[in-house]
């Protein structure tokens, strides 16, 4: 399997093996059931579908339900598709958990970050500001200064950085460590931090 869905408990910190404190992440991952395989055959190409979580029957559609059904599993909070090798063989109601990950080896994961709503340009690109009260200025220490030319282009570019909405993106992490493994309550505990509040959902990729 070449991942698995998680949620993020939150943060704390270990001493590793070589005497380092280091920051660490611990995350709920699985157990998710496999729900649906897609194959070339049928859908072009092969896939697996996680569910994972639990949510009321009279909170889905019954075409939803039918879909776990076919599985033998209950509705699920939260559903992702992970591709696999060609070759590969899953099977409909399959049970994927932590066992999945040993100890010491790298990780991606992926995560919705925080969002922060409407930004300045300090806060949302890290621009340094105009400095101290100077030369005639006068509460100018946040702002973003100049942002086009005057007779041409007489526009603003696309892309220009500016103030605007921030945070709520979809975000990467890759090369995470694997630092424990605790199976019997399918936590992981992995170095430095992942994208998303607490409780959040995440994918984590081997």
């Amino acid at each position: 399997m070449p991942g698995i869905i998680g949620k993020k408990i939150g943060m704390t910190s270990l001493f590793t093996a070589d005497g380092k404190y280091t920051p660490v992440t611990i995350i709920q991952a699985g157990p998710c059931v496999v729900t649906q395989v897609k194959t070339v055959e049928t859908d072009g190409y092969e896939a697996v579908q996680l569910a994972y979580g639990e949510k009321k029957l009279k909170r889905v559609t019954k075409a939803e339900a039918g879909h776990y059904k076919k599985a033998n599993t209950a509705p699920a909070k939260k559903v992702a598709e992970f591709t696999i090798e060609e070759g590969a063989s899953h099977t409909l109601g399959e049970t994927v958990d932590v066992n999945l990950f040993v100890e010491g080896e790298f990780i991606d994961i992926v995560g919705t970050s925080k969002g922060k709503g409407f930004q300045g340009v300090v806060k949302r690109h890290g621009f340094a500001g105009v400095g101290g009260q100077t030369h005639g200025q006068h509460n100018r220490a946040r702002h973003p200064g100049s942002i086009g030319a005057a007779s041409w282009p007489s526009r603003v570019f696309k892309g220009m950085r500016m103030a605007g909405r921030t945070g709520g993106n979809r975000v990467k992490i890759e090369n995470l460590t694997v630092l424990r493994v605790i199976a019997d309550k399918n936590l992981l505990v992995v170095s430095g931090s992942v994208p998303g509040a607490k409780n959040s959902y995440v994918l984590i990729e081997k």
